[in-house]
């Protein structure tokens, strides 16, 4: 019977020093781990914005708006007028997205071009190929035809009456 209650000590001290050993673990180990960074804090104050709204200058408001509208599916969100009454600019909004058009009030000169290097990308949950194609029906070119990219998701470009660049795009 001794024997018996010895190997019970063994068993018992030899779980307890087991118990010992793994809490001893852990304990290190919480302490070597370092947190997370906050990923929404840096060491610099970040811009932090919630819309980006492009304001294209124009040479033909008229013209501008009824492409964005007729064309593209653009509404006229506001209308802003001159000191005589006449139209020098409008916000428009497509989904929860505005573009804004701005009469050129050639102060610059009547030859500056206007659009160079501009690309204004638009993401869609819309069919890119039924776009395409309306905006063809209406008598418009497209840059490009709607392709699938190799990164996924499928696009068509089209420039507006003053050569700025709009890719539509659905992934």
């Amino acid at each position: 019977m001794p024997a018996r209650k010895a190997v019970r000590k063994k068993g018992a001290s030899a779980t307890r020093t087991r118990r010992k050993r793994a809490a001893t673990k852990r304990v290190a180990t919480r302490s070597t781990r370092r947190p997370a960074p906050d990923r929404r804090k840096s060491a610099r104050e970040t811009l932090r914005l919630r819309t980006v709204e492009p304001i294209f200058t124009v040479d033909d408001l008229e013209r501008s708006v009824r492409f964005y509208t007729d064309m593209l599916g653009f509404v006229v969100d506001e209308r802003f007028t001159g000191d005589n009454g006449t139209l020098q600019g409008v916000m428009l909004k497509a989904g929860v997205c505005r573009l804004g058009l701005s009469q050129d009030d050639w102060a610059k000169g009547r030859d500056r071009q206007k659009g160079a290097a501009v690309r204004i990308w638009c993401v869609t949950v819309q069919d890119v190929d039924a776009l395409a194609a309306q905006v063809k029906a209406a008598g418009h070119t497209l840059a490009e035809d709607p392709t699938d990219q190799p990164w996924g998701g499928r696009s068509f470009a089209v420039d507006d009456p003053d050569g700025f660049h709009l890719t539509i795009y659905r992934r």
